[in-house]
């Protein structure tokens, strides 16, 4: 892994401390120098002492277009291991902890693979450079740099599917939805959902659950383009009849089917085949009436636990039930 540069780089404005008795240091540097001042080791070096996964395009495509956003694209700081190639000179003695990095080599990028790898698209795309910010430490051994590695993608949490829907509600029309759905009181989820994904007893769905289900129902072309009140009107009288038509099954968790995950997604692709039926916003129909006669016809499916449902699993499973209740709903 060669670490040598043409020719030594300055880094100006360096803010130099320590973190459990290591030395690191915190800056920014312009997108250009960032990408020729770093290397990576992959986890299939000869060395044996590599660890990087391969680069992810599309991750790399997708933070590209997230930087494309301006302003409000912020982003964390890439994560370095200057392995002694970089010296620290400061300003003056009346401010020992802040000056200027000498950078004789490379650093190892430890995390941030693909941030830097959008940022390249980026810059390539746009003709633009970009400040990238970082946190490097002066010098890690390959032991103590693999194991923070394995720390930061293994114990580290995300906050999680359902708590990333419920911040982006207020720019993601479905987000919003399943939100609503979770926290008005007129609505059949609102005791039995959880908006931060954990869940407990009585809380078996996730704000993630309903994203999914409500991409189901609402996927065909002409309601898609229906306006997110809309979408959540039809979604409450949808599931609020069907909690109204199988009260006692829609509590009884335990021993129906009927609000485990793979049944609501049935439930949502089957209405999302005919929805367009009753609900257009190009024709600008609303017809909830015919909507309600259409959703009474399966009264008659048996969702206890012991039933034909009982083998019901994954998406196939939904789609395979979804294919016997929109045959009844259109009957």
């Amino acid at each position: 892994m060669d670490q040598t540069i043409p020719q030594q780089v300055v880094i100006e404005n360096v803010i130099q401390s320590k973190m459990r008795g290591k030395v690191i240091y915190q800056s920014n540097v312009p997108a250009s120098i960032a990408l020729n001042l770093t290397f990576v080791k992959p986890y299939d070096n000869e060395s044996g002492k590599g660890y990087q996964r391969p680069v992810d395009p599309k991750r790399c495509h997708d933070f590209a277009l997230y930087l494309s956003k301006g302003d409000d694209a912020l982003f964390t700081p890439v994560l370095l291991n200057a392995c002694s190639n970089w010296e620290f000179v400061a300003y003056d003695k009346q401010r020992p902890n802040f000056g200027r990095l000498f950078c004789k080599g490379k650093a190892s990028l430890m995390d941030g693979q693909h941030r830097l790898g959008g940022i390249k698209r980026y810059i390539q795309e746009t003709n633009a450079d970009i400040m990238v910010p970082f946190l490097a430490f002066h010098s890690l051994d390959e032991d103590e740099e693999i194991r923070l590695f394995d720390t930061i993608n293994t114990k580290a949490k995300g906050i999680g599917s359902s708590l990333s829907k419920y911040l982006r509600r207020d720019s993601d029309e479905l987000s919003w939805v399943a939100t609503e759905l979770l926290v008005r009181k007129d609505s059949p989820f609102y005791n039995i959902g959880s908006i931060i994904g954990k869940r407990a007893k009585g809380r078996h769905i996730t704000l993630q659950n309903l994203y999914r289900t409500l991409h189901f129902l609402f996927k065909k072309d002409d309601v898609a383009l229906l306006t997110k009140e809309e979408k959540l009107n039809i979604s409450l009288f949808y599931f609020n009849t069907i909690k109204d038509t199988f009260s006692y099954e829609w509590l009884d968790y335990g021993g129906h089917r009927l609000t485990h995950i793979v049944c609501l997604d049935a439930l949502s692709i089957a209405a999302g085949s005919i929805l367009n039926h009753f609900f257009s916003n190009e024709q600008k129909t609303k017809d909830y009436s015919s909507f309600a006669q259409s959703i009474q016809k399966l009264r008659k499916v048996d969702w206890s636990t012991t039933g034909h449902l009982r083998y019901l699993k994954g998406l196939s499973g939904s789609k395979t039930l979804a294919s016997e209740l929109s045959g009844l709903m259109i009957n």
